[in-house]
């Protein structure tokens, strides 16, 4: 199907190369691509096109890290392009919102005035009432925030602090090395240790894993440290199932081992260290016998560890984000980063660790991309999407500031990924609550949204990508035209902004300009053009001599140190005895956060939604494999299937996500029973900070 045209009310606007149709042909047209999703291989594409229609998507086999692979996720795109219940045209609700939902359709220049109207009314009692809410459904910084930004800008309108993933590993690599860098991804190939710490790597870092595997074939000893027995666990030579939370606790214990046997490269840490004196304080307090009672492991386990990790070289660390999902799951993270300094494993190129690659892009970027200048002045609140429960049901008042009373959902699906959902669907179920939702599909927002805005897919639409697992640019071409009346979201923020009277040349842009003007001049655009991707120009052994983009070029050491959950034995008796068990909420292998959960495809691989149980745990309630049970506690319940299985230790269920709430057996999902609290860093959710009783239901 071809574009449709730009309605009369917005013609002035222009409209972004990916949304001019593209001539069809019966030869097959090869177009490069960039994966969008929230991972961290961002993966080079290489799409097919025959007659218009997209009939493949690979990866591109030039490129060195995708090296032609793919996931059975992305593998399977073009059955989400032109899957049968695609939004395409816009939607108007019609029910109320307790209600089954039910939508009309209208056209573009209806829902643009309509809504145009309802936002100025809001921005002229106060813009600080609308909210944005857009995280990683794209990781393209032109689709992503690009003209968004500059829309929410103008407007004046809340900031969202963007917390929900991310953010506690990012502020603790800030707050240790100076920003969110690491070592670089090919060189786990030379590795001869590699301790795989909170990833499930095949599942969700398949093209680490690639090299991961290399170095495995090359002798290297690979440890899989993770509560859950995962598919990567399975691969490894040694998996340590420690407590969920307690990773912090395992990182001093190794540094205690470290002190003791002297198995220190004290010049590193006197010339590249801050707070050395502290930290070895704090380490020595915790000896293997303490720290295998905190973690659930056995001394032995602590003290074998440290020894392979000291005594191996080069030795790498590959961390994941599943482990700063608790309460000190920043903490962990700066002792975690800190193990390479105290080894001088930093030494070696193929020495270090990795969690986020996104720093080394920084000094590329075009800080002005979103155009901040626009806002002009104006005070803004910063609203945490972690707490969009709490916050959608709080009153006006001093320390909050205006209720929120419009909200423009674009790249997330809030309803089903923010924790504590009771709260979240109460507060978008609010029937004075503007909800406007930009997607492909009716997702469990979209259901509760006034209205809902069809958006192009990545293979309709241009965009440029960075990553956090690497340390490449992408281009990312569209290679159809837009479905129906879908248009990219800068498209469609540009309407909305000429809708609102917004007259700014920064709104005229198209998105060629966008991309051009995302990164400054060292980033080679016909390169990009020709290629696909860009490889930054960077040091091999980047902190062979110290040199972190912190303050003085050293590591920061000073104040890091181990905080246990909010809800465990040690921290809360009394709750731990009516929820004895720990629960963690890992991404089914199928699924990419809610991504990919209508793929009907994907969904028949899922089979249903499962709750991962120990043996001994089932037997001391009466449950058998296959029941359908019940997870609860004090926040709320949903109804699963129960797995027993061998991939839970003892005390910790697996409560594998994140399935729309629709989709659920009782209409809910895992973020029933997960709790609004923050960690202790980066005001992030505590996702696997979560206590938990299991029943027959």
């Amino acid at each position: 199907m071809s574009a449709a045209p730009t309605d009369p009310a917005v013609s002035h606007t222009p409209q972004p190369d990916s949304s001019v149709a593209i001539a069809s042909s019966s030869e097959i047209r090869v177009v490069k691509g960039a994966c969008p999703h929230d991972c961290p291989d961002t993966c080079a594409l290489r799409i097919s096109v025959q007659d218009g229609r997209v009939i493949k998507v690979q990866g591109q086999a030039e490129h060195p890290s995708t090296h032609g692979a793919l996931c059975t996720k992305v593998s399977r795109y073009p059955e989400r392009t032109y899957h049968a219940e695609r939004v395409l045209h816009p939607l108007k609700r019609v029910s109320a919102k307790h209600e089954a939902p039910r939508f009309e359709r209208i056209s573009w220049a209806q829902a643009l005035t309509e809504i145009g109207g309802r936002l100025k009314a809001i921005a002229d009692r106060d813009p600080q009432a609308i909210l944005p809410y857009s995280y990683a459904g794209t990781m393209g910084m032109v689709q992503g925030e690009a003209m968004a930004g500059r829309f929410f800008n103008r407007l004046g309108a809340s900031c969202l602090d963007r917390t929900i993933c991310a953010s506690a590993g990012g502020a603790a690599l800030t707050a240790t090395y100076g920003g969110k860098v690491g070592m670089h991804l090919p060189h786990y190939a030379q590795a001869r240790l590699i301790l795989i710490w909170g990833s499930n790597s095949i599942a969700s870092n398949l093209h680490f894993w690639t090299f991961a595997n290399q170095a495995k074939r090359h002798g290297a000893k690979l440890i899989c440290i993770d509560p859950r027995k995962t598919e990567t666990a399975d691969k490894c030579h040694q998996h340590l199932a420690l407590l969920p939370g307690t990773d912090g606790a395992l990182a001093l214990g190794l540094m205690h081992e470290l002190i003791a046997h002297d198995w220190l490269d004290q010049d590193y840490i006197d010339r590249h260290v801050d707070g050395w004196a502290e930290l070895r304080e704090r380490a020595l307090a915790w000896p293997p016998e303490r720290t295998a009672e905190e973690c659930g492991l056995t001394a032995d386990e602590v003290r074998t560890l440290a020894r392979d990790y000291a005594t191996t070289a080069p030795a790498a660390i590959r961390l994941n984000y599943g482990m700063q999902r608790v309460r000190g799951g920043g903490n962990a993270v700066r002792l975690i980063a800190l193990l390479p300094c105290l080894t001088g494993a930093w030494r070696h190129p193929a020495g270090g660790m990795l969690l986020s690659s996104s720093g080394w892009f920084v000094p590329f970027k075009n800080p002005s991309l979103e155009r901040p200048e626009l806002r002009a002045g104006r005070p803004s609140r910063l609203v945490n999407m972690s707490t969009i429960g709490d916050d959608l049901l709080r009153q006006a008042g001093p320390d909050f500031g205006p209720r929120i009373e419009a909200v423009i959902v674009y790249n997330s699906n809030p309803v089903a990924v923010a924790p504590e959902s009771p709260k979240v669907v109460a507060g978008f179920q609010r029937e004075d609550l503007l909800t406007v939702v930009l997607e492909h599909f009716m997702t469990d927002t979209a259901d509760l949204a006034d209205y809902v805005l069809p958006a192009t897919t990545q293979l309709e639409h241009l965009d440029i990508h960075t990553s956090y697992g690497h340390t490449d640019v992408l281009l990312n071409q569209p290679a159809i035209a837009p479905l129906g009346e879908s248009k990219p979201n800068t498209q469609i923020f540009r309407e909305l902004a000429a809708a609102m009277g917004f007259d700014e040349p920064a709104f005229l842009e198209d998105d060629t300009a966008l991309v051009r003007q995302a990164f400054k001049a060292e980033v080679d655009f016909d390169q990009l053009t020709e290629q696909g991707w860009f490889t930054l120009p960077l040091a091999q052994a980047p902190f062979a001599e110290g040199g972190f983009p912190a303050p003085g070029g050293k590591a920061d050491a000073r104040g890091a140190d181990y905080l246990p959950n909010y809800e465990s034995r040690r921290s809360d008796p009394a709750l731990a005895a009516r929820y004895p068990l720990a629960m963690i909420s890992p991404p089914a292998r199928n699924f990419l956060n809610s991504s990919f959960v209508n793929v009907k495809s994907l969904r028949d691989i899922e089979g249903e939604q499962l709750l991962e149980m120990n043996a001994e745990d089932a037997a001391a309630r009466a449950l058998t494999d296959g029941q359908t049970v019940r997870v609860f506690n004090d926040r709320g319940s949903y109804q699963c299937r129960l797995m027993v299985s061998e991939r839970a230790r003892a005390g910790v269920v697996h409560g594998l996500g994140i399935w729309w709430r629709k989709l659920g057996l009782d209409g809910r999902n895992v973020n029933e029973v997960t709790h609004q609290r923050l960690t202790d860093l980066g005001r992030a959710p505590c996702f696997y900070d979560c206590l938990v009783e299991v029943a027959a239901a």
